[in-house]
């Protein structure tokens, strides 16, 4: 790797990796995706951090945990101070560009990336802020609701297909005009699409080719109210269902509408790919694969996030950089924390820079090159936002799993001899010596008592500064990509001769 690679970092929106062919899924058609696969490295047990949007994305890219960070929920200000593996990238000397979603919060829209050429989908504001003074079966119009899953269907243009056909639209527009205008630096462009997330709303044509490869039923059938998990049951009132009931008609529907809109932004990542090799760059790009957290499709008569559960909390994690590392599946348990600490070695020639903050994850090159020995294997991962009133965290070690908080009774399962988590060791006398080993993790990772305060004080707070800024004359911190029309198309004397060069436009 003589050269320092360009990064090519394309994330996806609620993505459960158990859909897809690389790993193990029988129905959805990804073929840019299954080459990236069978080219890079698969990492079958990786998570995300927290599973929510913005917490998760802030979490990745500063590769601290989300407690750290302050991101309890998706309306907390991700503060400008933290450093992302953007900022280390773009003072590496690369040039740093987002095209897509990140769900940033605050008035930093940029967060270590020189430019961004799209809006965001989400608002930049405390609007979606949590309120855990209200009682559990409380619902909010900015909730989740079973309008997505009874409205999942053909739509000709939905807001989600619009968007995305921009992040392509300029994505691919940048990357031109990078190869014929840039200024020498190796880029890295983060494109983040917006899809599957719901609604489901597919595309007609994407929809009838789908129908073709048929839809699966949930493993896990729907699990009545009375016999659910404490945050389970919570969930149902969470996502609405005490308002509107679906059946397994409206569940096998939305699957496929999933379906079709995963290989409708599967198309989209060809093309992205496609274009570094238009551009020459294909041969010296590192392509990262995940999505921000999963979706659990219905499996247990769970829907969208906000759940420990392996649809929702699992991603898929490709890198694929054949010309550095050869393909390979790796095991370990992984997240989304040890990408800040991975890219930065990959285009460090082996090597970090010194942090100014230190990082929770750790760097995926060894064990993506080869069997190790000292690997942590232990995922830790939180939620504070909405659906529960007291922090749930988990902690993945090994085979086992363990989801606790100080509301609800722990869950414990051992997800290789049980991977659909339908048997709760928790309490078993077999079990007893691995359930107190996780909860002596969990307690040397969190002060839960302090963290309690912590998300109740920034809900607090967000009351009242939300309520401010909502009063009187409005100023968003919603992004607005600038371009100079000036320079653009035809204008000067001299442009005609550019025509040529793809720099025009």
């Amino acid at each position: 790797m003589a050269r320092r690679p360009n990064i090519l970092f394309v994330m996806v929106d609620q993505l459960a990796p158990q859909v897809l062919s690389a790993y193990g899924g029988k129905r959805v058609k990804t073929p840019h995706i299954d080459n990236l696969a069978a080219e890079g490295i698969v990492f079958q047990n990786a998570y995300c951090n927290f599973p929510l949007c913005a917490p998760a994305r802030f979490s990745m890219l500063s590769g601290q945990l989300p407690s750290r960070i302050g991101a309890f929920d998706n309306a907390v200000e991700f503060p400008a101070s933290v450093p992302t593996f953007q900022h280390y990238l773009r003072l590496a000397g690369y040039r740093t560009c987002l095209a897509g979603k990140m769900h940033f919060v605050g008035p930093d829209q940029l967060h270590g990336y020189e430019e961004r050429i799209t809006t965001d989908v989400y608002p930049a504001n405390f609007l979606w802020t949590p309120d855990w003074r209200l009682g559990p079966e409380q619902w909010l119009e900015w909730y989740h609701s079973m309008r997505a899953v009874l409205d999942a269907g053909p739509h000709r243009k939905s807001v989600n297909i619009a968007y995305d056909d921009e992040v392509e639209f300029e994505a691919i527009r940048w990357l031109h005009e990078h190869a014929d205008q840039g200024d020498g630096r190796p880029f890295a462009l983060t494109v983040s699409f917006f899809s599957p997330h719901d609604p489901y709303l597919a595309p007609p044509a994407w929809l009838a080719r789908s129908r073709s490869g048929g839809v699966d039923r949930p493993v896990v059938p729907d699990i009545p109210l009375e016999e659910r998990d404490p945050h389970s049951r919570r969930h149902w009132f969470l996502t609405g269902r005490h308002l509107d009931p679906v059946n397994e008609a409206d569940v096998l529907r939305m699957r496929l509408a999933y379906s079709a809109v995963t290989s409708y932004v599967d198309a989209k990542i060809g093309r992205i790919l496609e274009t570094l090799d238009q551009i020459g760059a294909a041969g010296n790009t590192l392509v990262v694969f995940t999505s921000d957290h999963g979706d659990s499709l219905g499996e247990r008569g769970l829907f969208f996030k906000m759940s420990f559960f392996e649809w929702s909390v699992r991603v898929p994690l490709i890198l694929h950089a054949p010309f550095a590392l050869g393909p390979r599946r790796v095991y370990e348990n992984v997240s989304h924390l040890d990408l800040f600490p991975t890219l930065l070695e990959l285009t460090g020639n082996g090597e970090l820079p010194e942090l100014a903050l230190p990082v929770d994850g750790h760097s995926l090159i060894p064990i993506a090159t080869g069997p190790v020995t000292d690997w942590p294997d232990t995922v830790l991962a939180e939620y504070t936002a909405e659906g529960v009133t007291a922090p749930m965290v988990m902690v993945r070690k090994g085979r086992h799993k363990l989801i606790t908080s100080s509301e609800d009774p722990p869950l414990l399962f051992d997800l290789e001899l049980d991977p659909d988590e339908t048997r709760n060791l928790a309490g078993d006398a077999g079990s007893a010596e691995v359930q107190a080993d996780l909860e002596a993790v969990a307690a040397a990772t969190w002060d839960m008592p302090a963290l309690d305060r912590a998300v109740r004080q920034a809900q607090a707070a967000r009351r009242v500064v939300g309520g401010a800024l909502a009063t009187g004359v409005h100023r968003p911190w919603d992004y607005q990509p600038m371009r100079d029309a000036s320079r653009t198309y035809y204008r000067e004397a001299g442009d005609v001769r550019d025509a040529y060069s793809g720099t025009i436009g």
